[in-house]
């Protein structure tokens, strides 16, 4: 007796798992490319697929790499010697304050146009980092912090001249803590934003000079592809080229070529701007900064008359002014021999050399200065500092240490701007000729194929 005898339903016949639309796809796939024609149409689209990557990829990295190279130029190297300017500014104004004041009540005009000029060009440089500083970034928060104390130390220097024009003793302490705020909390700020505007631009020189590994394993791919495109075209039709083929290979090898030897001359120069420029104006700037710390602390010593010690390991005591001084000589020797070091050319190494003679004669001198201040010989000593010509001053030779390395930095930026410029233009139009060259190389690839298909019609 049957199931439907005795009331009960057969059991449904399952049905067959319902094929999704890419499992179809895939099977028509497998069965065009079963067939020469369908198989011609396969390689046609990934021979095209692999040239417009390439293209694509070349364009992408080399804008990046360009768009670096621009900013190492214009706006990172810049902003990096605008720093420098604001510390050398500011502290040239902390020198031009304490020759003014020992100059007497009434303090030279040139004096206090310079430090007037130094307050002034400190100020507009700060406006420019703020400008191009990122919001909420650290080297907003020191411009922040060089803008507060900027009013600050003016008014205190204000306040020396004002004690000092009256002859009252306590404009010397008004212009110590002056010199205390420049050198405690100002210099170390302005040496902080230099110092993050030096990482920004190691930065875009790392974003720049890398080689696009990317791109070139693709253009070698892409080749390799069109070449055993037309060997299988060749052994299976025995005629020696495609034109569509080979025009797709040309495109390549000239975007492969191209991306080569742009990058490798755009790498060099950089590199060359950045060992020749960027080194050479780094050590410049120390050497400049650690002059203009010696002169601010050779005039405080006078400034001071021994207010202000030092007791050193040994027990020695000194002042701490003069102790500051020798620290900072030591340190432009040796930033001095090290920029003649790195000076590749006559150029660049007599301004150095002349400024290493000046420093020399600025020690006698100055040991001339502290000999007759030991003696009690206050204005002889005084005289030795910031007298007239004829008294051989040591401020005549701090002029020419920082006009002489002025020159040299000068030298060096043209040395760094012409590397640099080498650099970039060799990226010039790369990006958009690879883009170009890649959808004509696709175009040749794809109708190259199609006339291949042609014959099976």
């Amino acid at each position: 007796m049957t199931q439907l005898q005795h009331g009960v339903a057969p059991p449904a016949t399952p049905l067959a798992p319902r094929r999704t639309a890419f499992a179809e796809g895939a099977d028509r796939l497998r069965a065009a490319a079963a067939t020469e024609p369908g198989r011609l149409r396969v390689i046609g689209a990934v021979l095209a697929l692999l040239v417009v990557s390439f293209g694509a990829v070349t364009a992408w990295q080399m804008t990046d790499r360009a768009g670096a190279a621009d900013d190492v130029l214009h706006r990172s190297q810049p902003l990096s010697a605008g720093a420098a300017d604001i510390y050398r500014s500011l502290a040239d104004a902390n020198t031009a304050a304490s020759s003014g004041f020992l100059a007497g009540g009434q303090e030279p005009a040139a004096t206090t146009l310079r430090y007037e000029k130094d307050i002034r060009t400190a100020a507009a440089k700060l406006v420019t980092a703020a400008a191009n500083a990122e919001p909420g970034s650290p080297s907003a928060a020191t411009i922040t912090k060089l803008n507060t104390l900027l009013p600050e130390y003016k008014g205190l220097i204000e306040r020396a001249r004002a004690n000092n024009r009256q002859g009252f003793p306590v404009g010397g302490a008004y212009l110590r803590a002056a010199n205390e705020k420049m050198q405690q909390e100002m210099l170390p700020a302005a040496q902080d934003l230099y110092t993050k505007e030096n990482q920004r631009l190691r930065s875009d020189y790392k974003s720049a000079t890398p080689y696009p590994w990317f791109a070139l394993a693709l253009g070698v791919l892409a080749l390799a592809a069109l070449g055993w495109a037309q060997r299988r075209h060749y052994l299976r039709t025995n005629r020696v080229l495609n034109h569509g083929l080979v025009a797709a290979t040309a495109a390549s090898a000239i975007v492969l070529l191209w991306l080569v030897a742009g990058h490798s001359v755009a790498r060099a120069g950089l590199n060359s701007s950045y060992a020749h420029g960027i080194r050479s104006l780094n050590v410049l700037h120390d050497a400049r900064i650690a002059s203009l710390n010696a002169r601010g602390n050779e005039n405080l010593t006078l400034v001071s008359r021994g207010a202000e010690t030092k007791k050193l390991p040994s027990g020695v005591v000194e002042d701490a002014y003069d102790y500051a001084f020798q620290q900072d000589m030591d340190a432009l020797g040796t930033t001095l021999a090290k920029a003649a070091s790195l000076a590749d050319d006559q150029a660049g190494e007599q301004p150095v050399k002349a400024a290493t003679g000046n420093m020399k004669v600025w020690q006698e001198r100055h040991k001339q200065a502290r000999a007759a201040d030991d003696d009690g010989n206050y204005q002889a000593a005084l005289n030795k500092i910031i007298g007239s010509r004829a008294d051989q001053p040591t401020g005549e030779c701090f002029d020419s240490v920082d006009a002489n390395l002025a020159k040299a930095l000068d030298h060096e930026e043209s040395e760094f701007v012409q590397a640099a410029s080498d650099g970039r233009d060799a990226m010039t139009g790369l990006p958009v000729g690879a883009a170009v060259l890649a959808v004509l190389g696709a175009s040749g690839a794809v109708l190259g194929i199609g006339r291949r298909l042609s014959e099976y019609r």
